[in-house]
């Protein structure tokens, strides 16, 4: 199941629509049919700066030299946090509901490429607030806080987004001035749906139906990892570097156990359930262990280049043995 990236500008709403967009899906999952003794089809994750404890003075950089700005240390840690949360329940039976800033483009893309490993589409939803507005909310909350911390008291909690904390004014401005729009012409925020600050519940509900359909629906596609990070099938029992060395090793030790002092014909099993042998013509003397690792060190580095062949020929085991007896029986008799 899907991640879910909720982005906007600071106090914007993105925590409102969150909790919106969470109680739709557990609807929807509690819809799905199930068997009663099983478990639910999917479960369901809502991770922020809230549920991880983050305070929202990390992202004050107002406070900060200019030349430290760039290497923030405690944004840095924040978001390595909403990273690992994340990353500890995503799979294809979890839908993960992020909320926060998301503003920076780069974190995005990580947050896509790790739902990409997971073999689960992701989906960004924009929460729109014109500025003034959005800065209207935090400037709300500070004169809230003032009266409560003039009066002795402690900060009254309210409910959603009104129980949150306001950016102090310079954090704030910062933070919108850094803010990256997303852009649905980049995979990494693609697909990207929007609702404003004016959508009712009627135009909120339609937009994460359309989400459900895209991530979770019929229209949901078939989402594969990086290439990069699967194990290239040039063998059942194994990757090819794997393989090559496995095979080699396993011919060596044939070798060392069936040879005479004398040398001669040795027969070598072609591993493909023929029952036929491979033939290693050594020389008229015993070969020793160090000669046979020198040959086989040198096939393993001219064979390397193999990697990325997949479609020619298949280079399968079988394929691997015969090649190094091929270039044992050359070595020998060159040697000899």
């Amino acid at each position: 199941m899907p991640l879910i990236i909720i982005t906007g500008l600071p106090t914007s709403g993105k925590s409102t629509r969150a909790a919106q967009l969470h109680a739709y899906l557990a609807e929807r999952i509690a819809a799905l049919p199930q068997a009663p003794t099983s478990s639910p089809p999917y479960r369901l994750h809502l991770i922020s700066d809230i549920t991880q404890g983050i305070s929202r003075a990390v992202y004050d950089l107002s406070t900060l030299p200019a030349h430290v700005r760039s290497a923030n240390a405690s944004e840095k840690d924040a978001r390595a946090s909403l990273y690992g949360a994340v990353k500890r329940v995503l799979s294809p039976r979890d839908i993960v509901v992020l909320d926060g800033l998301n503003y920076i483009k780069g974190w995005r893309y990580q947050l896509f490429c790790e739902a990409k490993n997971a073999s689960t589409p992701s989906a960004v939803l924009q929460v729109g607030c014109a500025v003034e507005r959005a800065r209207g909310v935090n400037e709300a909350r500070l004169r809230r806080r003032e009266a409560v911390a003039a009066s002795g008291g402690e900060v009254a909690q309210g409910e959603g987004e009104d129980a949150e904390e306001p950016y102090e004014p310079g954090n704030w401005d910062n933070l919108v001035f850094r803010y990256e729009e997303p852009n649905p012409m980049t995979r990494w925020d693609s697909p990207l749906f929007t609702l404003i600050w004016e959508d009712n519940e009627a135009r909120a509900r339609e937009v994460f139906g359309r989400i459900w359909d895209v991530l979770a629906g019929e229209a949901k596609k078939v989402v594969r990892p990086n290439q990069s990070t699967v194990q290239r099938d040039k063998d059942l029992g194994g990757d090819y570097l794997y393989v090559l060395e496995r095979e080699t090793q396993d011919i060596v030790k044939k070798i060392l156990e069936k040879q005479t002092d004398e040398g001669g014909e040795v027969g070598i099993p072609r591993g493909d359930g023929s029952g036929e042998d491979l033939v290693v013509e050594l020389p008229g003397k015993k070969v020793g262990l160090p000669q046979l690792q020198r040959y086989r060190r040198a096939f393993v580095a001219l064979s390397r280049g193999g990697i990325g062949l997949e479609a020619v020929g298949k280079l399968a085991a079988t394929r691997l043995r015969e090649s190094f007896v091929g270039y044992l029986n050359d070595a020998f008799e060159k040697d000899g």
